[in-house]
């Protein structure tokens, strides 16, 4: 049987991108109309949500902080095998996946800083610190804000999470250069170790950073004594 000709006529397969506007959402904790001392930006982890997420920061909840948890853009659901199929299934969010990877870094990027310029009106942007906290996933995407966004931190802490290998060293030196890093995990930890973290001095001295490490007794989770114990540092 002789072969099909050659179809000359069809095009080949493209993807293409445009930018569009969209609907994203944030949580707050604390008041947003009295003089405050600091402004947390924390970034939950894979599968949670920014309102569910706050529930620990309840602890640093005293009148003088306000915290803002922006959520990843993309929401799925969790499908656990008693769920699955059924309208109570949890939804979670994710920051990004290595699909279309840069775009999806450049889009939360912008998203954070809105939510940011929005989170500092009316505050005294002098008098308030600013501390990013990154938990799992969401260390990743603090550190990437941090380094690329349009906040001026004062501090940094990783927890349950480690600086991403893709930061470009001479902006991340000149970004990091005057912010405090805090390195957080659980003994029990089995997603981000020890030895994990011992793998990341070689970025740190890339970095010309020395960060402060914290451990607990506990699991891949926030700890709300922690959290209390990092806030009353510099009170």
């Amino acid at each position: 049987m002789a072969p099909n000709p050659v179809d000359h006529t069809r095009g080949e397969l493209l993807r293409h991108q445009i930018s569009v506007p969209r609907t994203a959402r944030y949580a707050t904790l604390g008041p947003v109309d009295t003089p405050l001392d600091e402004l947390w930006m924390v970034f939950h982890g894979y599968g949670q949500l920014a309102h569910d997420f706050l529930a620990p920061f309840r602890v640093l909840d005293d009148g003088t902080r306000l915290i803002v948890a922006p959520e990843g853009l993309s929401r799925f659901y969790v499908d656990t095998p008693e769920a699955r199929g059924l309208p109570e299934n949890a939804v979670g969010a994710s920051w990004m996946t290595r699909e279309a990877r840069l775009s999806e870094i450049d889009d939360y990027v912008r998203f954070i800083d809105s939510v940011y310029r929005h989170a500092l009106e009316g505050l005294n942007q002098q008098r308030v610190s600013v501390r990013v906290l990154g938990f799992s996933q969401g260390a990743a995407t603090a550190a990437r804000w941090t380094v690329l966004g349009a906040a001026r931190v004062d501090q940094l802490i990783l927890w349950a999470g480690l600086l991403p290998p893709d930061l470009d060293v001479r902006l991340a030196r000149k970004r990091l250069g005057s912010v405090r890093l805090t390195v957080v995990f659980g003994e029990g930890d089995a997603f981000v170790t020890g030895e994990a973290v011992a793998k990341q001095k070689e970025a740190w001295q890339r970095l010309a950073l020395d960060p402060e490490i914290v451990t607990f007794d506990g699991g891949h989770r926030l700890s709300k004594a922690v959290l209390a114990s990092l806030a009353a540092r510099d009170r």
